[in-house]
């Protein structure tokens, strides 16, 4: 039976916990993941990607927040502690719960289900809570106070998120049918048959000559009824997506809720880049400059950033940026960026540094952090604290996609040239077409 306003909340207040899942190895977002896990990446120049889904738990008013990993933890430890404190009357918390050995099992966390059957222990969850289960790589801004509320009053078990995508791209995403009151009566995840595809087009997302089909692509956000959730667990299934969600279809009361809002999948290496760059158009798909809905971070005691004669079109600097006589086009320059005299960057993400640079002489040719005089970038990702020296000329262009400089520590991915945290890139290198 639908739940009663004051009982809605009252689970509302207390009993929902919110789920985000940190993700596995992060190869999607390799080697933007070869020294820290996925929601640890940095993103628009002073936040992380987890800063998202958190920023939208205490925004919707839930402060009980679990957070999932398990490879390369320890900067997003440090970030979490640093950013999220909660005063102890509010009784909230940011808890990060990575894979431990017990005596159940000593591996790694075999998929998003896995994870959450693991930690059942430690949500001490009673049957009546509420959990929202969220993924750590995607980039929207929504309310889940609206999404608990309709799953609490019509008496959902299970309610999925779902956004509007066009037919062209519904391949890599699982697609769902709703019938009456939006219950859900089909779900396949990821399809690849055209036939399955077009059966999944509902009558009031089709399109014409002019506009494409588009059917309903679950954004992986779930919010279940706790005694749903353990009763799905009680198997070995791994995955929410790939088996449990589907498995439900015909058992439980699943339930859909439509999103039709901006929201992008970040975990690949050019969806990060491109996402990043959106951010500095004029009117972005997403904007951070939300005072009511803000996105939360840890404050920067750092100076303004100073710029000398530069020239800049839809470019962002965040604090303690020192930026020489140089041009920028397109660009996104993070937290502590250093670029000297004569540089010229376009469709740049450069995330900073974690401190600021004192040169001891360690470092050969005692190149700073940042990049040196006279140096051209394009298409590219320069990941936090590398160190490009004078003269250098790096580009995506006309470079193999998968090709690596191990010793440098850059590489072609998705159509972007990273350069890895820590990278050391010696004067007069030359790579790509520019």
């Amino acid at each position: 039976m639908p739940a009663s306003k004051n009982n809605r909340e009252k689970i509302m207040k207390r009993n929902v916990h919110c789920v985000i899942m940190g993700g596995g190895r992060g190869t999607r977002l390799y080697p933007l993941t070869k020294l820290r896990c996925k929601p640890a990446v940095p993103i628009a120049g002073k936040y992380r990607l987890v800063d998202i889904p958190i920023s939208n738990c205490i925004n919707s008013g839930f402060n009980r927040i679990y957070l999932l990993s398990q490879f390369n933890t320890a900067s997003l430890h440090r970030h979490v502690q640093d950013a999220y404190r909660f005063d102890r009357f509010g009784r909230g918390f940011v808890e990060i719960l990575s894979a431990e050995q017990t005596e159940d099992g000593d591996d790694w966390y075999q998929g998003t289900a896995d994870a959450v059957r693991r930690n059942l222990i430690h949500f001490h969850a009673h049957p009546d809570d509420v959990f929202v289960i969220l993924s750590g790589d995607q980039l929207y801004r929504m309310d889940f106070s609206e999404m608990v509320n309709a799953h609490i009053d019509c008496g959902a078990e299970v309610t999925v998120a779902a956004k509007p995508v066009p037919l062209s791209e519904a391949s890599g995403l699982g697609l769902l049918r709703i019938g009456d009151e939006n219950r859900i009566i089909d779900f396949v995840e990821k399809p690849t048959d055209p036939e399955v595809i077009s059966r999944l087009v509902p009558s009031n997302l089709k399109g014409n000559a002019e506009v494409e089909d588009r059917c309903l692509a679950s954004m992986g956000i779930y919010v279940f009824k706790a005694s749903a959730m353990i009763d799905a667990l009680e198997g070995n299934a791994t995955d929410f997506g790939k088996e449990i969600i589907p498995s439900l279809v015909s058992s439980k009361n699943l339930k859909c809720h439509v999103f039709d809002d901006y929201w992008e999948d970040i975990g690949t290496v050019r969806a990060f880049f491109e996402a990043n760059l959106q951010l500095t158009d004029d009117k972005p798909s997403f904007d951070f400059y939300d005072e009511k809905l803000p996105i939360y971070n840890y404050p920067d005691i750092l100076p303004t950033a100073k710029l000398v004669e530069c020239s800049l079109k839809n470019t962002m600097v965040a604090s303690g940026c020192r930026i020489g006589n140089s041009s920028f086009e397109r660009c996104m320059l993070g937290i502590r960026s250093e670029v000297g005299d004569n540089c010229h960057f376009s469709n740049v993400v450069m995330m900073g540094a974690d401190y600021q640079d004192h040169d001891d002489g360690s470092h050969d040719q005692q190149i700073s952090i940042g990049v040196g005089d006279g140096s051209r970038i394009q298409d590219a990702i320069i990941d936090k604290n590398a160190r490009i020296g004078e003269n250098v000329r790096l580009s995506s262009k006309g470079v193999q996609e998968g090709w690596a400089d191990e010793r440098q520590n850059i590489y072609a991915r998705d159509g972007v040239l990273v350069i890895v945290k820590n990278a050391f890139v010696e004067s007069g290198t030359k790579i790509g077409e520019i």
